[in-house]
């Protein structure tokens, strides 16, 4: 998968900046724990952290075209391309020679045959980085989707970049601010592809490339979604999705390491993990597929019903374990696992921003760390309900109806909204107006279709918003967390052309049955068992413990204490309003969930601005 940083410098000598390229480099030792390496020449220095999945013994980095000689393009990646074998037999054919196994020296001379136009020949989740001293310039590119994430901060000569923004605040041109936008982003769950949090800083907008050279950068889109008359019946759309998911997770279990799956027992894992089971079966292969789970202590026996968790996973992901033929490995966690201070400052430095929603990115961790010990990769189900339609929201009258992210109004029922209202919040950073604003223009980019019907052309926005912005968050929780503990982890439900067939399926065929996913459901239903196909979306797990929540707000009076950083955003009684909160009104339905998201990232904004020494500008 790997970590890749860099700077870019017109005006100074870099042959000299190899302590800072060093440090800059330093930061992502966990996303690549096996090898390292850095390149300078006068006016770029590019850093690379690996881990082997591919041609374990070669496909060093910073990759040279021509070995030793640094007047030719040098590479630095990340990622995987699962195509790079017929891209390697395109290649060969057109002249070029071949040194290593890997995908990455493909993609280098995929540079060099096409320019920039290589990145639409690419199928896969990557990120990276070539410099060309031919013409002294720097291209950034990065995936589709936006799976591999890519940061940039421009400087008076000329650019930073990196993985994450960690390797870029180790220069010392960078500084960690924060301004009122910045914070509204990080309370305001909106997540705006380009919008990086820190002031001056800024990501690479999935599906584009963005060249620098001494007159300054450009930014061209190579991909984005088209809408596009769909001209199958149901049966065609449902065998289409099945083949091009099958052909999907083949291609995805290719690998020099051990491959599992995340296997939560809801629909989306459990078509992964069953379909990767088939295909190594369909192979020939003796190997079983490994699934892991989290679950909680005593999960099983005190679970209820909240209205939003109404079953527990793990019943269900034995089923489909056992349907079909996986190892099944089961990480069982307590309140004290996810209450750890030490987990929680690695979940927090492994996103460098307080974003976690409750306790799931830390029970996310402890199972990327389970799973590093058995495997190297794993596949994941994300991505399936924003393009297949699985959340609640999209079967919600008021959000369908609504004038905001639909997610806005599970964010209300669930407490969260109003919360943050409560405290005092909402009006300071000024999110009526932001939300307003980012919804309006996300809005103006939808992939419209001429005839379609007004509910069909809402129901394509939804899907627009909840791809554009509700699942960057969730495949940068994902990649941050799992990098973290050196896992690599790929995301079929990404794949450009499923997420292109199935955007454009009208409304009425994805919900044929009037269930959520009805189209994956059915695409599925050939490895699945019954209870699967059967049961209702449902969350990742979340713990329902009043003792979690007890100590939670033992965290939250504690800002009260301790001359909070949180003061500055929020008063003194509007902390107190939500520790006067009854404690059983979190064991009422729903659970006050919201809520307790909201907790979480105070307590996590206070430690974020102190171990990250933010300056905050309001």
């Amino acid at each position: 998968m790997c970590g890749l940083t860099g700077w870019v410098a017109y005006d100074r000598d870099l042959t000299l900046g190899g302590d800072t390229a060093e440090a800059m480099t330093r930061t992502l030792e966990c996303r690549g724990p096996d090898d390292g390496g850095i390149w300078l020449t006068r006016h770029a220095a590019l850093g690379h952290r690996r881990l082997s999945i591919i041609d374990l013994e070669n496909g060093r980095q910073p990759m040279h075209a021509v070995p030793g000689d640094d007047g030719q393009p040098v590479l630095v990646y990340t990622g995987e391309v699962y195509n790079f074998r017929e891209l390697k037999e395109e290649l060969t054919a057109l002249g070029h020679e071949f040194r290593t196994a890997s995908d990455t020296e493909v993609v280098l001379h995929a540079y060099l045959q096409w320019g920039e136009e290589f990145a639409e020949r690419l199928n896969g989740m990557y990120a990276l980085a070539i410099w060309d001293p031919r013409s002294e310039e720097l291209l950034l590119v990065r995936d589709r989707m936006g799976v591999k994430p890519l940061y940039y901060y421009p400087t008076a000569d000329g650019v930073l970049f990196g993985s994450e923004p960690k390797s870029i605040l180790a220069h010392p041109e960078a500084e960690a601010v924060v301004d009122a936008e910045g914070l509204a982003e990080i309370f305001a769950i909106i997540n705006t592809p380009g919008h990086a949090v820190f002031k001056g800083m800024r990501e690479v907008v999935p599906g584009t490339s963005v060249r620098f050279t001494r007159a300054g950068s450009t930014t061209r889109t190579y991909w984005t979604l088209q809408a596009r008359p769909h001209t199958d019946d149901l049966d065609t759309t449902i065998a289409t999705v099945r083949e091009l998911l099958e052909d999907i997770i083949e291609r995805q279990l290719i690998a020099d390491v051990k491959v599992g799956t995340l296997l939560s027992g809801g629909l989306d894992s459990s078509a992964v993990t069953a379909l990767a089971a088939k295909v190594l079966r369909d192979q020939g292969s003796d190997e079983r597929i490994t699934a892991f789970s989290v679950d909680f202590k005593d999960h099983g026996e005190t679970f209820r019903d909240n209205g939003i968790w109404m079953d527990p996973d793990t019943p269900y992901a034995v089923d489909v374990a056992a349907h079909a033929g996986a190892e099944h490995v089961i990480v069982e966690l307590e309140n004290q696992d996810i209450l750890d201070d030490d987990v929680r400052t690695a979940v927090l430095r492994a996103q460098d921003l307080p974003v976690s929603t409750g306790d799931m990115e830390h029970s996310l961790h402890h199972l990327c760390k389970a799973l590093k010990e058995r495997v190297t990769v794993a596949l994941s189900g994300e991505a399936a309900d924003e393009i297949f339609g699985g959340y609640n929201w999209f079967f919600d009258e008021e959000a369908v109806n609504g004038d905001t992210f639909p997610w806005y109004d599970a964010w209300r029922r669930l407490g969260g909204l109003d919360t943050i209202k409560d405290i005092g919040l909402w009006e300071r950073l000024g999110m009526e107006e932001y939300v307003k604003r980012r919804y309006t223009e996300s809005l103006e980019a939808v992939p419209r279709l001429a005839g379609d019907s007004r509910h069909e052309e809402r129901m394509k926005e939804l899907t627009w918003l909840n791809i554009q912005h509700w699942e960057k968050f969730l495949l940068d929780r994902k990649d941050r967390i799992s990098m973290s503990t050196s896992l690599e982890v790929r995301v079929p439900f990404t794949d450009h052309r499923l997420v292109e067939y199935v955007y454009n399926v009208p409304w009425e065929m994805k919900n044929f049955d009037g269930r959520e996913k009805s189209l994956l459901r059915a695409a599925a239903a050939h490895v699945l068992p019954q209870s699967v196909l059967e049961r209702k979306k449902s969350p990742y797990p979340s713990t329902q413990d009043i003792a979690y929540v007890t100590a939670l707000r033992a965290k939250v009076e504690a800002l009260l204490a301790d001359d909070s950083p949180v003061l500055r955003l929020v008063p003194r009684e509007g902390i107190q309003r939500l520790l006067d909160r009854p404690l059983e009104e979190y064991s009422a339905l729903g659970g006050l969930w919201g809520t307790r998201a909201v907790m979480e990232r105070l307590v996590e904004f206070h430690a974020w601005v102190l171990d990250y020494k933010v300056r905050i500008e309001l």
